[in-house]
């Protein structure tokens, strides 16, 4: 037997299922030096990272017989950030662990909490869920984890960038000191570092990621386009590559719903992933994934965690992923377990310089391209159409009586091209992409500008990404502050602890006139008001302060959020006296700084 060294019926439930051998993270976490340790585990997605803390839960769950003992309590909890992947989790522990005799209990948003409480007290030793659903549960009563002797972070990395941090540190402060805390996370940012600091003792640490590049089984591509043809891109891209599954990546579910309208109305079977739609309309949409109904998925990156498509051979950077690790985390859904996989980022023409920090950055070296012509399609298409029709088949008689009665009618070379025609009307049609050409490129450059935008003023608010600083709310205050409407405010540029606004230079001496009064007004009525005044640098001083300043050295008031206002923008406190400058942040729950949760995919 392969699997020898593992307990009996796990190693007999691993050849039922196909496997005649275990990955690198899965030996990983078996190897003498973990057994009884803490892990934090860095692997890339695809890897089996699943059946790999399924592994590595048996010392903690399995009884001297070889089984799962009968409790009445959870002896393991695994956290996972959405529903797809808590499901997912769900459905491989219970092939792993069912001849073990182990019930798995499942607690996800979107489904029937009562249904979960009874699993719950039915005496299930595993559970898995998601940090909400678990926290709800153990607030009610209904979770007990005075038992447990095992807890796993799974996509650890994810639920923090989700906002789920109060919710993990909750669970994990009612679980005993005793026990075994797993990390499982596809990088481990400074933040992940830190949670295991706290929750872990002297964890072993394992990567099984190489360092020449985020993922060795993808093929990455990056393709210049000018803005206004991204769509026309994508289309050329399907159609080039033809993949058995594709997913396609936007930043909004507004982009997923636009993009997934236009697609649809091309003639591509395609389904929609976003915050937006309910449970039943997710699973149905994976299920028309998994059957061949669909071959492509538009999505943004919160709905596309946990989703297992083992046939997915393309992804798509509709939209330029946020940073470094976004990027890994949406190029793993292909290239998964061994299997070769390709990821194209579109990359706008004007967003080429960061697009290749971002690539130096995850070291990943992508191949710089133009996207697919029309003809280059075109040849595409004839070769495997080719390929496809000369493949031997089965033809029944009643097949081959009509093919002859056509020969008869219309001869042979008319009966091949109606042929071609037929699987050729089923395509749809390709894009004609403007020629990426230094003049293209400057004519998109000057695109850039809006109408009545080409000649602006920079204004610095004294607010930013550290103290919750969102669009959402600061487009308003800013037409409130400066009696002006969102057509007359340019782009807005967030910094850690500062945001820049434009605003039409003939228009910029009324503004900043009815900012300052509006701020003295504030002011006068015990308010605490945000400081808006002109700069005479704009965003680049701030780019190039921040550049010089380096990460490990940020101020004061860039480590620590406040509190944010009620009104829906933050409130400053003032600074002490002798502070330089520095405000002091109210600080949150426990000591820690208030992070505000970003919204779902």
């Amino acid at each position: 037997m392969p699997f020898s060294h593992l307990p009996p019926l796990l190693a007999s439930a691993l050849s039922a299922r196909g496997y005649d051998g275990l990955t690198d993270v899965q030996s990983a976490v078996l190897v003498d030096e973990a057994h009884g340790r803490d892990l934090l585990v860095s692997a890339q997605t695809g890897s089996g990272k699943t059946v790999a803390f399924g592994l590595a839960l048996a010392e903690n769950l399995l009884g001297d017989d070889g089984r799962v003992p009968a409790y009445t309590g959870p002896l393991a909890l695994v956290i996972a950030p959405t529903r797809e992947l808590a499901l997912q989790v769900s459905r491989e522990l219970g092939w792993l662990y069912r001849e073990a005799g182990a019930q798995i209990a499942t607690c996800v948003g979107g489904m029937d909490a009562s249904k979960e409480r009874r699993n719950l007290r039915g005496g299930a030793q595993i559970v898995v869920g998601t940090p909400g659903r678990l926290r709800d549960h153990l607030e009610r009563g209904a979770l007990n984890l005075t038992g447990l002797r095992v807890a796993v972070l799974d996509e650890a990395d994810e639920m923090l960038d989700m906002g789920f941090r109060e919710e993990l540190e909750e669970i994990l402060d009612a679980t005993p000191q005793g026990r075994r805390t797993l990390l499982f996370s596809a990088t481990l940012p400074r933040q992940i570092v830190a949670l295991a600091g706290r929750y872990q003792h002297e964890a072993l640490r394992i990567s099984t990621i190489g360092n020449d590049r985020g993922h060795g089984d993808i093929a990455y591509q990056a393709m210049t386009v000018a803005p206004p043809e991204v769509e026309n891109a994508v289309v050329n891209l399907l159609r080039y590559h033809e993949a058995e599954t594709a997913i396609l990546f936007c930043a909004t579910r507004e982009k997923v719903r636009h993009l997934h309208a236009i697609l649809q109305e091309r003639g591509f079977a395609v389904v929609a992933l976003s915050g937006e739609h309910t449970q039943s309309e997710r699973n149905h949409a994976m299920q028309a994934l998994r059957d061949k109904r669909a071959r492509v998925c538009v999505a943004t990156d919160v709905a596309a965690r946990g989703i297992d498509l083992p046939g997915v051979s393309l992804v798509v950077h509709v939209e330029i992923p946020r940073d470094a690790e976004a990027l890994q985390h949406r190029s793993g859904r292909t290239g998964r377990a061994g299997k070769k996989g390709t990821a194209v980022l579109i990359v706008p023409y004007p967003r080429r310089k960061r697009v290749e920090s971002m690539l130096r950055h995850a070291r990943i070296e992508a191949d710089w391209m133009d996207p697919p012509t029309a003809e280059m399609i075109r040849k595409q298409d004839r070769e495997r159409l080719l390929e496809k029709l000369l493949q031997p088949m089965e033809i029944d008689e009643e097949d081959r009586e009509l093919g002859a009665r056509l020969l008869e009618q219309l001869g042979a070379e008319s009966v091949a091209a109606a042929l071609v025609h037929a699987h050729r009307a089923k395509l749809p049609q390709p894009e004609e992409l403007t020629a990426n050409t230094p003049e293209a490129r400057k004519a998109a450059q000057a695109q850039r500008h809006r109408p009545g935008f080409e000649d602006t003023v920079w204004f610095r608010m004294d607010i930013g990404r550290s103290q919750g600083a969102d669009p959402k709310w600061i487009l308003p205050t800013l037409c409130r502050r400066g009696h002006v409407s969102k057509n007359e405010i340019g782009a807005i540029r967030i910094g850690p602890a500062e945001t820049f606004v434009q605003i039409p230079r003939d228009i910029a001496d009324k503004f900043a006139d009815a900012a300052r009064r509006t701020g003295e007004s504030e002011r006068e009525a015990g308010e605490e008001s945000i400081a808006i005044d002109r700069s005479a640098t704009g965003p680049r001083e701030m780019a190039r302060q921040n550049r010089k300043r380096g990460p490990g050295n940020a101020p004061p008031s860039q480590r620590v959020a406040p509190k944010p206002h009620r009104k829906g923008g933050p409130k400053p406190y003032r600074a002490k006296p002798g502070a330089e400058g520095a405000p002091a942040m109210k600080p949150g729950k426990k000591g820690k700084p208030f992070r505000k949760k970003p919204p779902r995919g």
